[in-house]
């Protein structure tokens, strides 16, 4: 009988506290959130790699880019003269069109590059995740209220891909991560109409 402590599961604990850690600083609207963007990206290749989720392992690449990204975003805001902390907002009108666009061919480029050039057994579904969170992390590094509405989708679509996959520690985590997400709209709409 194999033991169910493994080290993939150690990992996947590991990752199941960086995660809470970062559901946490998001939440809050605090910058660490940037901190442990980096950390669980590390921890999370690993994982999705073994599983065969080739693009939620590759998404994470951009994760540790986009921390990065996010880091500065949040400390400075890159449309004013004056070094000053981003606010929270809502996304303009005008960007919606534009990212759905590019959200239907990243899903697309995803979905076919899964299909032709792996093994994947969910391809659709990884596709989707990854080209939804990629739109995710863009929205949450400009400070945008709506990304946590872009998370709550991503992040019930993954519980029962987790579960599917039996990454279990992951797939609690994700569904701690859509009531959060539910949560942190509300948070962050609150937070808005203070910083007005």
């Amino acid at each position: 009988m194999e033991s169910f402590l493994t080290f993939d599961r150690i990992l996947e604990i590991a990752g199941l506290l960086i995660g809470l850690a970062y559901l946490y600083f998001e939440y809050h609207a605090n910058r660490l959130v940037w901190l442990m963007s980096i950390i669980m990206p590390m921890i999370s290749m690993f994982i999705y790699f073994k599983a065969g989720l080739y693009a939620d392992f590759s998404i994470n690449i951009y994760y540790l880019v986009i921390a990065v990204y996010g880091y500065i975003a949040w400390s400075f805001s890159l449309s004013k003269k004056k070094s000053r902390t981003l606010p929270i907002s809502r996304m303009p009108g005008a960007y919606y069109l534009p990212v759905l666009v590019v959200l239907g061919g990243i899903f697309a480029l995803l979905a076919w590059a899964l299909i032709r050039f792996t093994n994947s057994t969910v391809p659709y579904w990884d596709a989707f995740t990854t080209a939804l969170s990629i739109v995710g992390m863009w929205m949450l590094a400009r400070k945008y209220v709506e990304q946590w509405l872009a998370w709550f989708i991503v992040d019930a679509v993954c519980v029962g891909l987790y579960i599917y996959k039996e990454i279990y520690f992951y797939a609690f985590l994700y569904a701690v991560y859509t009531i959060v997400a539910l949560l942190g709209y509300r948070k962050w709409r609150t937070i808005m109409g203070q910083q007005n």
